[in-house]
């Protein structure tokens, strides 16, 4: 395939280039505009290989998309690129609407005039795969009810309404067009490469740095989490093998409270990197502190990935325990990359 990314470097783009330039002959492009969370230095080893090339433009900007069509002339669209942070939506919806749902939809009328001209059988392989999120379906009542990809969405915030937005538009262009889509909603991701302003690598930066670790409302909010390792290599799966049209549910059976997760992390730091205070040992535990909930915050997520587990047969290789500790091993060992984006150093590598 030759693989049209978006957002390639961003967190779970970055991890799908890695696996598809590591573990696959595929030809890959990545279109990012590299926002603030984009980081080139997370594509450090697929960079050198002569099946990746970079685009520098913003999936906004039509003209950029039609040459990029015309000059790489995918095969596979695999859309990531989105702002994403929760807390980021609140505060400043516009970009969330620009690039989700304006982004998206100029996206889609880039992929459909480059389908059109196809002969019959490129035509008939072409995918344009969109990764979504289960922050499109609000949050669950009970306590064993999961989200299915039939379940009615009822997004809570800025961010998940503007992606809820995307997943209409680009079912929409199945529906009315004819272009041949795939939609997956994943749950929360963790793993390397992650920007330190989300739940897991704040709290581990935090910690290291002697910080207060914030935890919202009463740290009870559930989410089920997807190593993103995992994440990358079902979605290269799904472009792969998934039927036109579907949507596929990707979870990594994890569900855990939010302060649960701190309270391992703070463990495993414990063991790993043992926090000495005025010559003594402390446990990182004592950094934990309760703050303000932030409005509209789901109370559960949590997936239900057997479809794609019955009909592609992917299933999640690290449970959240080996998982998260390879997460804080990888962040213990590569100081440098976080150190450049905690510093603003990062943005000075762009090209």
């Amino acid at each position: 395939m030759r693989i049209l990314v978006t957002g390639g470097a961003g967190f779970i783009g970055s991890a799908v280039i890695r696996h598809l330039i590591a573990d696959t002959d595929h030809i890959v492009a990545n279109l990012d505009k590299l926002s603030y969370a984009g980081n080139l230095a997370s594509l450090a080893d697929a960079a050198n290989s002569d099946r990746y090339r970079f685009y520098h433009h913003d999936i906004c900007d039509a003209d950029a998309l039609t040459r990029i069509f015309t000059e790489f002339q995918p095969t596979t669209v695999m859309h990531l690129a989105a702002e994403s942070h929760v807390d980021r939506s609140i505060t400043g919806p516009g970009e969330f609407i620009q690039t989700n749902i304006v982004g998206t939809y100029q996206l889609l009328e880039a992929a459909r005039l480059y389908w059109n001209q196809l002969g019959d059988t490129e035509k008939e392989n072409f995918r344009f795969h969109h990764i979504s999120t289960d922050e499109v379906y609000g949050d669950l009542d009970g306590t064993d009810d999961l989200f299915t990809e039939t379940t009615s969405y009822a997004p809570s915030s800025p961010y998940s309404a503007s992606k809820a937005s995307s997943d209409h538009l680009v079912r929409a262009w199945n529906r009315t067009y004819g272009l041949p889509v795939l939609v997956t909603n994943c749950s929360n991701n963790y793993g390397p490469y992650h920007f330190p302003e989300k739940l897991i690598p704040h709290m581990i930066l935090s910690a290291l740095a002697g910080k207060p670790l914030p935890v919202y409302g009463n740290g009870q909010q559930i989410r089920d989490w997807l190593y993103v390792e995992d994440h990358a290599r079902a979605l290269v799966q799904v472009a792969a093998e998934g039927v036109p049209g579907e949507t596929y549910n990707i979870g990594g059976h994890n569900e855990k409270a939010n302060i649960d997760v701190v309270k391992t992390i703070c463990a495993l730091l414990d063991e790993l990197r043992p926090r000495m205070v005025d010559g003594k040992l402390q446990p990182y535990a004592d950094l934990i502190t309760f703050v303000t909930d932030r409005p509209g915050h789901d109370v559960r997520y949590a997936i239900d990935a057997t479809k794609i587990e019955r009909e592609l047969g992917w299933t999640p290789a690290e449970t959240f325990e080996t998982g998260l500790r390879k997460t804080v091993q990888w962040y213990l060992d590569n100081e440098s990359w976080w150190q450049d984006v905690l510093n603003g150093n990062y943005r000075l590598e762009r090209i």
